[in-house]
């Protein structure tokens, strides 16, 4: 039942069109003060009266039925009762029936949408900084993907440019295939920070490493050998990191992917008469946009980042034809996406209002800030292992005898670093503590994970339950109703926002909802029908929080 489109009919408002009335329409803040209402201040400029006035003829001229039962104005608010006991066991049946797809929509059928997520660098660690765009992509994947869209999540690889060579020269003069094939990712770390310390002190080495990398590119057997093995090793690391947080991808075509599909977006730029030259670089001047120019080329011919960005933006459009093109980076590269976009705008691809820059904060450890170059970085790896360690230890301790401890032990610990990368709006930024994501108190994933194993809990020890139709709600009962009723909007409004916080934020809610009347109310009760009334509720939260955690990427357990 969609009680907001029911209200905008019975209102009927003339001059007032349905569309805009619908969103008009909101959820108040508390049920109290009713389940909908509609803010009269909105139409008072179009209806050319006070939203008192408003809200109180509409009141009076309101006929109730069997879906809204109560209908009132309070200082130019129309607010609406439905009818709680027709939506309860109507909303119960359909979440249980529905299960794994409560909250789930075609909305998304027959479009596409390419989501350019965690993008790590060939050769460096898997660090926490990428912990931010690897799990809100992931999540905006999981979340399209609910809502009826074609996903295709793409890791668009650093695998491009002078820092491999750097590599080469540094795996030259202090490594060797034996070193790599053993230290893997820390071998080419190390080198790597060893470079950069050598190379202040012979900056000749750069000249070495430019040559190594235009070897690379002109395909030269060993550099490309090499190239490829440092490739081949980060990709069997980092595969390790996405499994344990149940990531996936479509498309690894990185930035080297689209050595061969820049000339022609180059070649677009200069026919149309966009291209300038600056001290023998060539650009696109943005000044009369409030931007800097956007590099295109260097001086030597050399590609940038924006050159092949938007080689892949048009290979994506014509191979995906994408209904939106959304970009997981962080804020600090803002700037960088406004130029591509417009240039791409100037261009005349229609299509460029269509690509989105989903920005986010950056992620800290409380000891600091973190650099690659300095070797002064905390694996994400490590962080996951830890936070798994940890969990297995609360766990040993609160219930020992628990069975397979270790698996669950891996979901709370990665959950708990999911989960903290996501409860809050994306754009915050972000100081990670191991003993905050790990509380089973407040507002965390292990206080959600125990939520659902209480449930299942409940669930197992009074059975499958029977009929409640007659049963009579109490204001916790239906305060755990009234959220589960919002699930769907709130995916939804994930989507359109680009939030999975937003689902985050509303499972910490209906866990807290559910755990006041679990407290307050007993389930295993005398009175059948109450009993059978409380397991459904149950039911429902249990499938609900599952599903918003899948949503999340994360696992939910049986016991805890």
């Amino acid at each position: 039942m969609d009680y907001k489109k029911h209200i905008t009919e019975k209102l009927n408002l003339q001059g007032v069109d349905k569309s805009d009335l619908y969103s008009f329409i909101e959820i108040p803040p508390n049920t109290d003060m009713g389940d909908f209402a509609l803010p009269c201040f909105k139409l008072s400029k179009i209806l050319r009266s006070s939203p008192v006035k408003i809200a109180s003829d509409l009141a009076n001229s309101f006929v109730a039925d069997e879906y809204i039962s109560e209908c009132s104005a309070v200082n130019g608010y129309l607010n609406f009762k439905i009818n709680r006991k027709n939506f309860a066991l109507s909303l119960l049946n359909d979440i249980i029936c529905a299960g794994n797809d409560y909250g789930a929509s075609d909305m998304g059928n027959g479009k596409t949408i390419c989501i350019d997520f965690s993008s790590i660098n060939i050769a460096k660690p898997f660090h926490i900084g990428h912990l931010s765009t690897t799990v809100i992509g992931s999540a905006l994947c999981k979340i399209f993907r609910f809502l009826g869209y074609k996903v295709v999540g793409i890791n668009h690889l650093g695998d491009y440019g002078t820092q491999f060579g750097k590599l080469i020269v540094a795996f030259k003069r202090w490594s060797s295939f034996e070193a790599v094939q053993e230290g893997r990712l820390k071998e080419l770390t190390r080198i790597y920070v060893k470079y950069h310390d050598e190379a202040k002190l012979d900056p000749s080495m750069d000249d070495e490493a430019r040559r190594y990398f235009k070897l690379i590119e002109d395909g030269d057997k060993e550099s490309n050998e090499l190239f490829n093995l440092f490739k081949k090793i980060t990709l069997e690391e980092v595969d390790k990191i996405y499994k344990l947080l149940n990531v996936t991808f479509d498309s690894y075509a990185g930035e080297s992917f689209y050595n061969d599909k820049m000339a022609p977006v180059v070649d677009e730029l200069k026919e149309k008469g966009l291209i300038k030259v600056s001290d023998g670089a060539s650009i696109v001047d943005l000044e009369e946009y409030g931007m800097p120019p956007c590099l295109i080329l260097k001086s030597d011919g050399s590609s940038l980042y924006a050159t092949r960005d938007m080689a892949a933006a048009v290979y994506r459009k014509n191979t995906y034809d994408f209904d939106k093109c959304l970009y997981v980076v962080a804020y600090q590269q803002n700037l960088h996406f406004k130029q591509f976009f417009k240039v791409l705008e100037l261009m005349g691809k229609e299509w460029a209002k269509d690509m989105v820059h989903v920005a986010y904060g950056m992620v800290s450890l409380e000891s600091g800030s973190m650099s690659t170059r300095s070797g002064n970085v905390v694996l994400l790896e490590d962080v996951l292992n830890t936070t798994i360690d940890k969990a297995y230890k609360v766990i040993e301790d609160k219930n020992p005898e628990l069975a397979d401890k270790e698996k669950i032990a891996k979901a709370v610990g990665t959950g708990a670093v999911i989960f903290g990368a996501l409860c809050n709006n994306k754009i915050k930024d972000i100081t990670f503590s191991y003993d905050r994501v790990l509380s089973f108190e407040g507002e965390t994933c292990p206080y959600v994970q125990y939520t659902v194993a209480r449930c299942n809990s409940v669930i197992s020890k009074c059975g499958n339950g029977g009929d409640y139709s007659n049963v009579d709600m109490n204001a916790e009962e239906y305060e755990v109703i009234s959220i589960l009723g919002k699930f769907g909007d709130v995916v939804k409004n994930s989507a359109e926002k680009y939030e999975p916080s937003l689902v985050t934020r509303y499972a910490i809610d209906l866990a807290t909802a559910f755990n006041k009347f679990y407290i307050g109310n007993k389930i295993a009760c005398d009175d059948p029908t109450v009993k059978n009334f409380r397991l459904a509720i149950t039911k429902a939260v249990k499938i609900t929080l599952t599903n918003a955690l899948t949503l999340l990427g994360i696992e939910t357990v049986e016991q805890m």
